[in-house]
């Protein structure tokens, strides 16, 4: 015979009322923050996707749409800049890989290997987040300067016949992704440092107890336990890397053949006043985007982090 879960007694009529309540507070206590979301999320994005629809006006002026369902508009959009959807994706990518690469060892050392020293450690980690501190404009600026010809690095690449004589660093697609990894390490540094800082290094002590070696213990134990860091970090930089239009731009880093779709919606919106393509831009960067994210949560064994 079956036997009903036990889960507590129901709530008296007494009790009711004072359920009801909290209720209400809890709704009240809400209404802020969905508020919130729908005006400065939900408005925009739902705006958005209908500018994405619209048609020139007839005979109009530049700049001039209506109200129109144009399937057309992506489309076009994606066959007349599709080299800059995949190279944004692509240039995210790679800049994400570097990223990690870099920050991971630069984690590791923080959170592990400097718990015994708790001041240096605060140091170290304060010195990571120094960037945030200084505009990124000015800090891509600063880049630009010092990758441009008559700086000291392209002159040193000459003289040691490293560079051609006529070559550059800036404008090409090495500068671009530079400044993206440059630009984005603190995000993926950052998570990585809190998911390692917590780490049982009795585990680590127990894989060599086991005989494993040092690349085993950390392919089998370290990298397991610091894949949420490594989930968030990857995800925190190739989204805003994936958007970037700075250090892509001619005014930085990049050149007219290195454009990524920032450029492209930014150009849209603001010179072109095409705000259809530029809204279609927008929507299909981030329908891409979720989709990627999506997939690599998924595969990762990752899902509670969305």
């Amino acid at each position: 015979m079956a036997i009903a879960a036990f889960t507590g007694p129901p709530a008296t009529r007494d009790q009711e009322p004072a359920v009801r309540r909290k209720s209400g507070i809890a709704l009240v206590l809400l209404l802020p923050g969905v508020l919130y979301l729908v005006l400065f999320f939900l408005t925009p994005l739902v705006s958005l996707i209908i500018t994405s629809f619209q048609a020139p006006v007839p005979e109009g002026d530049i700049g001039q749409y209506q109200a129109a369902f144009q399937w057309q508009n992506y489309t076009d959009s994606i066959s007349e800049y599709w080299p800059q959807i995949l190279r944004s994706f692509g240039y995210a990518l790679i800049a994400t890989a570097a990223a990690l690469v870099i920050s991971y060892p630069l984690a590791y050392f923080i959170g592990v290997k400097m718990r015994a020293r708790p001041v240096l450690q605060n140091l170290l980690m304060t010195l990571v987040i120094a960037p945030f501190f200084i505009s990124f404009l000015l800090r891509t600026l600063a880049w630009k300067s010092i990758l441009s010809d008559d700086a000291w690095v392209a002159s040193s690449l000459k003289a040691l016949s490293i560079l051609p004589p006529d070559a550059h660093i800036t404008g090409t697609p090495f500068s671009v992704i530079f400044g993206l990894t440059y630009n984005f390490i603190p995000f993926m540094t950052l998570p990585l440092y809190s998911t390692l800082e917590r780490l049982d290094t009795r585990l680590l002590e127990a894989g060599q107890d086991l005989y494993a070696s040092n690349w085993t213990t950390f392919r089998k134990v370290t990298i397991p336990l610091s894949m949420p860091g490594i989930v968030s970090g990857t995800l925190l930089t190739f989204i805003p890397a994936a958007g970037d239009y700075i250090n892509a731009s001619q005014d930085f880093l990049g050149a007219a053949d290195t454009s990524m779709m920032g450029n492209v919606i930014e150009s849209n919106f603001l010179v072109l006043q095409n705000y259809p393509t530029a809204a279609s831009m927008s929507v299909i960067l981030m329908a891409v985007i979720l989709v990627i994210v999506g997939l690599y949560v998924r595969r990762s064994g990752t899902e509670d982090l969305l």
